[in-house]
């Protein structure tokens, strides 16, 4: 089994800002890329961003200049430094580990109220 655990969601005010903290654990699987994505109600989740074990991030538009996505031990832990956040940022926050095969976690809501 592997597991995703996210963390660090929570409710804040606009202009305000939030870490998210990701952490793989189990069975020791090849993984090359974290990354982040959002599900808002009613919408489809959608990629905010990625970090290969290369370092190599990639951002959603949104996302570029306001997030900041981090790894700590490669494949295992990442981060996502959210800043200036805005109401429309509201949303359930996952994380997402891809190697030979894919693995997400449970979500985190971010609620960023006016």
């Amino acid at each position: 089994q592997v597991q995703l655990v996210e963390s660090g969601g929570g409710l804040v005010q606009a202009g305000g800002s939030l870490e998210l903290t990701c952490r793989r654990s189990g069975r020791e699987v090849t993984i090359n890329s974290m990354g982040w994505y959002r599900q808002a109600p009613g919408k489809p989740r959608k990629l905010v961003a990625t970090i290969t074990s290369a370092g190599n991030k990639e951002y959603s538009e949104f996302a570029e200049g306001r997030f900041t996505i981090s790894g700590g031990s490669p494949g295992k832990t990442v981060y996502i430094q959210m800043t200036d956040l805005k109401t429309e940022d509201t949303a359930v926050y996952y994380c997402r580990a891809a190697g030979d095969f894919e693995y997400w976690g449970q979500g985190t809501q971010v609620t960023v109220s006016s």
